[in-house]
C-alpha cells in the first residue's frame, strides 16, 4: 500500500498538485495503509475519513443507471458493525492500477479524468461498503458457490465422505473449467462492497477439523495453490470423538499458511437453536477466544453447527464480533449472494460441484467513472427497489425547466414541448390556486425571463441548492440571497445559464448522501412523504424520479447515493410529487397541480426505452 501512496504522491508532484482529486487520492490511500497495518479491517464509517476539503474524487460514480441492482453502497449505519476484513490481493490490485496510472498524467490526451475513471470506482467501493450485515445489491447478482466438505478419508464411512482421489478430482475439475478458488476475505469484501470477483469464483470450506483435513486436504491445496476455510470446534481438537481429529500442532501449522482461513465452529458443536444466553456466549465468544489464543491470529468468521440457528443465536454471533458466518440447509442450498445476510451465508454440498462449476460468475465489472456531463443519451425509464422502497427513475436526454403560466398537472405542462419526461420542480406559493409564483428566483428557457425572489422570503432560502442548467453542464451551488437574486448574479456562476431555480434541499453531493443538517430550516424535512428529486448520475446524465412510497429526506439521500447519483437535490414533494413519461402520469394518485417542471429532452433521432429492475433485499426475520 505504501507503493500506492507513493504512486499517488508522484502524480501530484506534477503540475496537478493542487487538484482536489490528488488530495483525496493520497488521503484515501494513506487511510487504506493504516487499515492494512491494523488487521486489514475497514473502520465503521470509512467515508468519514475522506475530508470535506477534498471532494474532487466525486465518489458517486459507482454504477450504471441501467443496472440499479449494482450500485455503490455508502457506509452510513455505524451501529453494531464489526470490522470488515479486506483481502490483500484486492488491495494489491488497487495498488497496481494506481501505480500504472502515474505515467499517464504526463499525457495530455489522457489527463486526470481518465485516471479517475480507472481507479476511482474500486477505491470508492472500498470506502463505501453496505451497512452491516446487509449484502450489496451487486453481489446478489453474482453466482458464487461456497462448497461444503466434511471428512476426507481413504475409505468412506457415510455418503457425504470424500476420498482423497475424489477430492483431487474436484480440484482438477475446478482447474479444467477455469474457476478461481477465492479466500473468505475476498468473498466478504465482495458481499459488502459489490466489487466483482474473478470471472468464475468458488470457495472451498471444510467443517469439523478432521485429521484428513491435515493429512489429505492441506497437501492438495498446496499442490494446486488453492485457498480454503476450515471450521473448527475447539472441544474436538486433539481428541478422537467418533472420528480422528486435527491436533493443535497441525492446526497451528495450517493457520500460518496464507491459503488457510480458520473459522470458529463453536466449542461443542451443539445445535444453537434454543440455547440459553449463557450457552450462546460460550459457543460464540469462548470458541473465538480459544482459537485466537492457541493460533495467535484473529478469528473473523463463524460456522453454525449443522447450519442451524435462531434469532438469539444470530444475535450472539453478531455480538461476538464475527464479520461473517456460514450456514447450510440441505433442503434449500443457496449461492452466497442469495443468502439472507452476511451472518447467514448459504453453502452448497460438495456432491453438486459438477453443477456449480458451470454456473459460477463473479459479477459485472465496475463501470468507468465520468466526471463530466452527457446530454446525448436516450431517455429511458428505470424502476428499482432500494432499501425496501420502490422508486421510478427516468434518465438521459438534456435537462430543461418549464415555468408554466399557471398551475397544471405535469403531463399537461409537458404537452407541446420537446420534453418527453418531467418531474415537478421548485417550491411555489400555495395561497393562490392559479398562481405560478415561485419561492426564490427562477429563470426558465420556456419564457426567457429572470424573475427574482421576494426580498422578505429569500433569506429563508439561504444555502439551499441553487440549480443552474446550461447547454452542456449543470451546477448545484448553495444559494446566497445577497448574490443570486439577480440575473447578473446567477450568470456569474454559469455564464451560459439557460435555467435556474432554488431546490428544496441537498440529497447527494459528490456521491455522498447528505445529513439532516443540510436541509436547514426546511419544515419536516425528514418526515416520510412521497418525494420528488433530480440530479446527475454517475455517467454524467440527468436523472429525475420519485419515490413510490413515503420516505424521509435523509433516507432518500442514502438510497439515491446507492442508486448511483453523483449529485441530487430534492424538489417540491408531498402532495406535489409528480412524474410523467411519454404523456402519462407515473404516480398512482392525482397530485397537486404545479407551475414548474424539470424536463428531459431526448437527443435527435432517439426513442425512449424502458428497463425494470430490482435491488430489493430480504432482511433476517
Amino acid at each position: 500500500m505504501t507503493t500506492a501512496r507513493n504512486a499517488a504522491a508522484s502524480v501530484c508532484t506534477l503540475q496537478h498538485r493542487r487538484n482536489r482529486f490528488c488530495v483525496a487520492l493520497i488521503v484515501s490511500l494513506s487511510t487504506l495503509l493504516l487499515w492494512e497495518n491494523d488487521g486489514n479491517a475497514l473502520p465503521d464509517s470509512a467515508t468519514e475519513l475522506v475530508p470535506e476539503t477534498a471532494p474532487g474524487l466525486q465518489p458517486g460514480d459507482l454504477q450504471s443507471p441501467e443496472s440499479l441492482t449494482e450500485p455503490a453502497a455508502p457506509a452510513l449505519n455505524t451501529v453494531c458493525k464489526p470490522p470488515q476484513t479486506v483481502h490483500k490481493t484486492e488491495l494489491a490490485q488497487l495498488v497496481s492500477n494506481i501505480s500504472q496510472t502515474v505515467s499517464l498524467i504526463e499525457q495530455p490526451a489522457i489527463g486526470m479524468g481518465a485516471i479517475a475513471s480507472q481507479i476511482a470506482p474500486q477505491l470508492l467501493a472500498y470506502l463505501n461498503p453496505t451497512p452491516f450485515p446487509d449484502i450489496h445489491p451487486a453481489a446478489r447478482q453474482a453466482k458464487v458457490p461456497v462448497m461444503m466438505y466434511h471428512d476426507i478419508l481413504a475409505e468412506k464411512q457415510v455418503f457425504f465422505d470424500v476420498t482423497p482421489n475424489e477430492f483431487e478430482a474436484h480440484l482438477k475439475l475446478i482447474k479444467q473449467k477455469g474457476l478461481t478458488p477465492i479466500t473468505m476475505d475476498q468473498l466478504v469484501n465482495h458481499l459488502r462492497t459489490g466489487l466483482p470477483l474473478p470471472s468464475k469464483p468458488i470457495l472451498l470450506t471444510f467443517d469439523d477439523g478432521y485429521e484428513g483435513h491435515y493429512k489429505y486436504v492441506y497437501p492438495l491445496l498446496k499442490k494446486y495453490n488453492y485457498p480454503a476455510v476450515f471450521s473448527i470446534y475447539t472441544q474436538k481438537v486433539g481428541k478422537k470423538m467418533g472420528r480422528s481429529s486435527l491436533n493443535w500442532q497441525q492446526l497451528r501449522e495450517m493457520a500460518k499458511d496464507p491459503l488457510v482461513t480458520i473459522a470458529s465452529h463453536s466449542v461443542s458443536h451443539t445445535v444453537m437453536e434454543g440455547l440459553s444466553p449463557e450457552q450462546l456466549l460460550l459457543e460464540t465468544q469462548e470458541s473465538k477466544r480459544i482459537l485466537e489464543a492457541e493460533l495467535g491470529i484473529p478469528i473473523h468468521y463463524f460456522t453454525y453447527p449443522e447450519g442451524k440457528f435462531d434469532q438469539a443465536a444470530w444475535d450472539a454471533v453478531k455480538q461476538a464480533g464475527y464479520t461473517a458466518a456460514f450456514t447450510m440447509n440441505d433442503l434449500d442450498e443457496q449461492l452466497a449472494g442469495e443468502s439472507a445476510n452476511i451472518l447467514a451465508i448459504g453453502r452448497i454440498g460438495q456432491s453438486r460441484i459438477q453443477e456449480m462449476v458451470d454456473i459460477a460468475w463473479g459479477g459485472a465489472p465496475l463501470p468507468s467513472m465520468s466526471l463530466g456531463f452527457d446530454f446525448s443519451s436516450p431517455v429511458r425509464r428505470l424502476d428499482a427497489t432500494i432499501n425496501d422502497v420502490p422508486f421510478i427513475f427516468i434518465a438521459g436526454g438534456k435537462p430543461i425547466t418549464i415555468h408554466h403560466h399557471t398551475r397544471a398537472q405535469v403531463p399537461v405542462i409537458l404537452a407541446n414541448t420537446p420534453a418527453i419526461a418531467g418531474v415537478d420542480g421548485g417550491f411555489f406559493n400555495l395561497e393562490l390556486l392559479d398562481s405560478n409564483y415561485m419561492l426564490g428566483p427562477v429563470y426558465s428557457q420556456s419564457h426567457g425571463q429572470f424573475i427574482p425572489g421576494k426580498r422578505g422570503e429569500i433569506p429563508f432560502l439561504e444555502n439551499r441548492p441553487l440549480v443552474l442548467i446550461g447547454p452542456k453542464s449543470v451546477k448545484f451551488i448553495p444559494f446566497k440571497h445577497k448574490q443570486h437574486n439577480t440575473l447578473e448574479g446567477v450568470q456569474a456562476e454559469l455564464p451560459d445559464m439557460t435555467d435556474a431555480f432554488v431546490a428544496a434541499g441537498w440529497l447527494v453531493e459528490n456521491g455522498r448522501p447528505q445529513p439532516i443538517e443540510r436541509f436547514g430550516r426546511l419544515y419536516d424535512a425528514n418526515e416520510p412523504r412521497h418525494r420528488a428529486f433530480w440530479g446527475i448520475n454517475q455517467q454524467g446524465q440527468p436523472q429525475i424520479g420519485v419515490s413510490v412510497e413515503p420516505i424521509g429526506s435523509v433516507d432518500l439521500g442514502i438510497a439515491l447515493a446507492k442508486a448511483g447519483f453523483r449529485d441530487a437535490v430534492m424538489l417540491d414533494s408531498g402532495a406535489s410529487t409528480s412524474l410523467a413519461f411519454k404523456g402519462q402520469s407515473l404516480v398512482g394518485y392525482t397530485p397537486r397541480p404545479v407551475p414548474h417542471v424539470v424536463g428531459l429532452v431526448p437527443p435527435s433521432g432517439t426513442t425512449a426505452t424502458n428497463c425494470t429492475v430490482s435491488a430489493a433485499t430480504t432482511p433476517l426475520q
